[in-house]
């Protein structure tokens, strides 16, 4: 879908949650390949027996790309994802784990690079079917202002 906004349009809380998604093992095994991140805590079932968690937990960046690609179902063509300024791993997400993201505008402020457009920052928490917190991360999103007459 297509919606412009502009930066004088976003709101400092608005807010909006994705749909969920099921993390499988496909997942893991896919991530794995595709990063060559074997790591025994994301590949090695007998191993993560033993430890707290007591089974595999999933990738990190993995969550990140999942959670992250959630949002991306409105497309605006007077901004583009300038990058993200932080990232937290906060809890542990397991196979069968349904996660959906909730995103949050909490800043907006000018560009120091561009003359013209602003940033807003819309902080993306993952979050599970407990609506716990799994994932944190800031993206900065560079977004054109109204031109005036």
């Amino acid at each position: 879908m297509e919606q412009t906004t502009y930066f004088e349009d976003c709101e400092i809380g608005f807010s909006r949650v994705t749909t969920g998604r099921t993390i499988t093992e496909t997942d893991f095994v896919v991530h794995a390949g595709h990063t060559g991140d074997f790591f025994p805590y994301n590949m090695n079932a007998e191993f993560m027996k033993k430890t707290p968690f007591g089974q595999r937990i999933a990738h990190g960046i993995m969550v990140f790309s999942i959670g992250v690609g959630l949002t991306a179902s409105i497309i605006n063509p007077v901004a583009f994802s300038y990058g993200y300024d932080w990232l937290r791993f906060i809890r542990p997400v397991f196979i069968d784990d349904t996660t959906r993201t909730r995103a949050t505008i909490v800043a907006k402020e000018d560009d120091p690079k561009r003359h013209d457009p602003g940033r807003v920052i819309e902080r993306c928490e993952v979050i599970n079917r407990r609506d716990e917190v799994v994932l944190a991360t800031d993206r900065i999103y560079i977004v054109e202002r109204r031109k005036t007459a």
